[in-house]
């Protein structure tokens, strides 16, 4: 007799959450994991709480009746805009044993073991940024750091273009850091708080002073995933540990496979999901 399949969900508005995928697969390949990236609707960042509220709960509402027990929001902005309120008004009608975590928490928790200065950075989208979801959270986990927060709009189109190695980003690159330093100098860590941006990681290190570490989320997330399966048995023993992984987007599946190298270490095949003929009726 086969276990349940029972998946760890993964979802992104697009298809930046598959470099946290990759590190989850470096950390528990054991696990079946199934990925959403609702592509059709992307981005997330300019559009109002309520909206990606709306979006994150119908992709939540589809892994639950995919089977899944546990579903992490791998996007930076859902995570700001729509986590917390489906955990505190939605879960319990949706799936009462399910949990769902995202990217923020984790993330944060490490800032204050990280800077010396006390004085750190968060590159993110705009979204984000307009959320103060990490401002608020890093003052609640570690009241004397000084943060400060730069947008960067032109990133991720230079990413999802394949043109974030080439010469022509140096340019937004290079704005972008000059920005974030001009308000606060003393800054010696900064946060990639988008998960496309970690395919940068070594163009924005070629214009960052020595001094200033860059922490990319993936392997945070990753090792606190691992911590809190250890300490949540009743989540880790109902998980299916067949090693598999399936694909959805809610637009063109040939788009994103092809696409998919530039965040993922492996070739993909998705499938093709419908996310608003897809959810479970509220009752």
């Amino acid at each position: 007799m086969t276990d349940p399949y029972s998946p760890i969900g993964v979802f992104d508005s697009g298809s930046g959450g598959l470099t946290i995928l990759d590190e989850f697969l470096r950390v528990l390949p054991q696990y079946d994991y199934l990925y959403l990236g609702d592509h059709a609707r992307a981005p997330y960042g300019p559009r109002s709480f309520e909206t990606i509220y709306d979006y994150t709960l119908e992709a939540v509402e589809w892994f639950f009746a995919k089977g899944c027990q546990l579903v992490i929001i791998a996007c930076n902005t859902a995570s700001a805009k729509a986590l917390r309120s489906i955990q505190q008004l939605d879960l319990n009608r949706i799936n009462s044993s399910g949990r769902v975590l995202g990217v923020i928490r984790p993330t944060t928790e490490q800032m204050g073991h990280l800077t010396k200065s006390g004085h750190v950075g968060i590159f993110a989208t705009t979204g984000t940024v307009n959320s103060n979801s990490y401002v608020l959270e890093l003052d609640h986990l570690w009241p004397e750091l000084k943060v400060t927060q730069q947008a960067c709009p032109m990133w991720v189109p230079l990413i999802e273009n394949n043109e974030h190695l080439s010469e022509g980003s140096d340019y937004f690159v290079k704005k972008y850091i000059d920005a974030l330093l001009h308000q606060d100098a003393l800054i010696d860590t900064i946060l990639l708080g988008c998960t496309h941006y970690p395919l940068m990681e070594e163009k924005i290190k070629e214009h960052l002073p020595p001094h200033i570490q860059l922490v990319c989320q993936g392997p945070i997330v990753a090792k606190s995933l691992k911590n809190y399966l250890l300490r949540h048995p009743e989540i880790e023993s109902v998980l299916s540990k067949n090693a598999k992984r399936a694909f959805f987007t809610t637009e063109s599946t040939a788009n994103f496979d092809d696409k998919a190298l530039i965040f993922f270490s492996q070739n993909i095949q998705s499938m093709h999901l419908d996310l608003q003929h897809t959810n479970t009726p509220s009752t």
